[in-house]
């Protein structure tokens, strides 16, 4: 599975090491002895092999999310971008350390999204609809009684600690693609019959969510900071942040229909971050951890394109060699922010540790831990 653009002519089905690669995983390796119990690596799906090699547990931000929280170390290096380390600091101890080893390391869709744009947009919608803001109940979070009309806000994992502080405060609730359903339905039922969700960043797992709720795309406008609706927010359902993924945004229906013309029983699966069009036309779409699940689930001989960032499927490849599995979109790149945690980078903030140094550690303002915090506790009240 090599990818052919110029910036992208990586082999990622070759998971050999040069010799310098192989000493850094090495080590790697060392330094993860000396540090035993007190050293967690967290690794996501998206990570280059290198560096899933080391990780201690592999998932999505939904599962990293209950693996920090859950942790004693001491030490949580996370091998993801900067809101999954955020999200990490925010639901462990003061005295654990949360170390991202690039700090460049960040999310394009994060940042589509930022706290005075949602400022902004949650008066112009409260005053254009006549909805109530949660903020003003006893309890926020508390369940709506007949007649009650409340705008509640929900974020995907993918945004920043000050936005999660925002939502929390306003009685609202984080999401991640494994989630998003039950987010969404614990949000209504606390916004009413005749209230409405402001879901950002990321308008294609809103979308995808709500119409899979039975939502009509009506009721689902897009919200665009500095223009506003596209679409009547009165009366609607979600209101949808017009953020993207990158990546996602690439898988397309011509592309399925180029995939099934080769393959007449071959199985398309995507992530929920893909455009409609393009999950309306998949046989199945859901999170990484969905992914990886309904490809095992499939007999040996299945043939399956998947939409997701490549790393991810050469993985998968690799893993069934059974099934002929392939990129949906055959020139796409790897996430170029989750390619910023290189083997090196992961080594020296090692190094560093055991040297007595705490480096690249993130720390999100107390200022802002207790609403960030109250809405990652309720999403992790959320099974699915």
């Amino acid at each position: 599975m090599t990818v052919s653009l110029p910036m992208c002519s990586v082999d990622f089905m070759d998971t050999s090491l040069s010799s310098e690669e192989q000493a850094i995983a090495d080590r790697i390796s060392e330094l993860k002895a000396q540090l035993g119990d007190d050293l967690l690596i967290l690794g996501h799906h998206y990570q280059r092999d290198s560096i899933v090699m080391h990780a201690d547990f592999l998932g999505d931000s939904f599962m990293l999310s209950q693996k920090a929280a859950d942790s004693k170390a001491k030490y949580i290096v996370f091998c993801g971008v900067h809101f999954m380390a955020e999200s990490a600091d925010i639901l462990t101890s003061d005295e654990q350390h949360v170390i991202l080893p690039n700090l460049r390391a960040g999310c394009s869709m994060a940042d589509m999204a930022t706290l005075p744009e949602v400022e902004v947009a949650w008066k112009e919608i409260l005053e254009q609809t006549g909805l109530g803001d949660p903020i003003t109940r006893k309890d926020p979070v508390e369940l709506a009684q007949k007649d009650d009309a409340y705008l509640v806000p929900v974020t995907y994992m993918n945004s920043s600690a000050d936005l999660k502080d925002f939502v929390g405060r306003h009685g609202g609730i984080v999401c991640t693609s494994t989630n998003a359903a039950g987010a969404l339905q614990w949000a209504f039922d606390r916004a009413g019959s005749n209230g409405s969700v402001l879901f950002f960043p990321d308008q294609h797992l809103g979308r995808n969510t709500g119409a899979a709720m039975g939502i009509d795309e009506t009721l689902m406008p897009t919200w665009t900071p500095g223009i506003g609706a596209m679409g009547e927010v009165s009366g609607s359902r979600i209101i949808l942040w017009h953020g993207f993924c990158s990546v996602h945004k690439r898988f397309t229906v011509p592309q399925v229909d180029e995939f099934r013309a080769r393959e007449p029983e071959g199985i398309v699966v995507v992530h929920p971050e893909c455009p409609k069009a393009t999950v309306d036309a998949s046989d199945a779409n859901g999170s990484t951890q969905f992914i990886r699940n309904f490809v095992q689930q499939l007999p040996a001989g299945a043939r399956i394109a998947i939409g997701t960032e490549i790393n991810m499927v050469a993985r998968l490849a690799q893993e069934h060699p059974d099934k002929h599995i392939e990129c949906l979109d055959e020139e796409i790149c790897p996430c170029s922010t989750m390619y910023m945690i290189h083997p090196a980078y992961l080594m020296d903030v090692l190094e560093r540790i055991v040297e007595g140094e705490v480096p690249n550690q993130i720390t999100v303002p107390i200022s802002i831990q207790e609403g960030s915090l109250l809405a990652l506790e309720r999403m992790l009240s959320i099974k699915k």
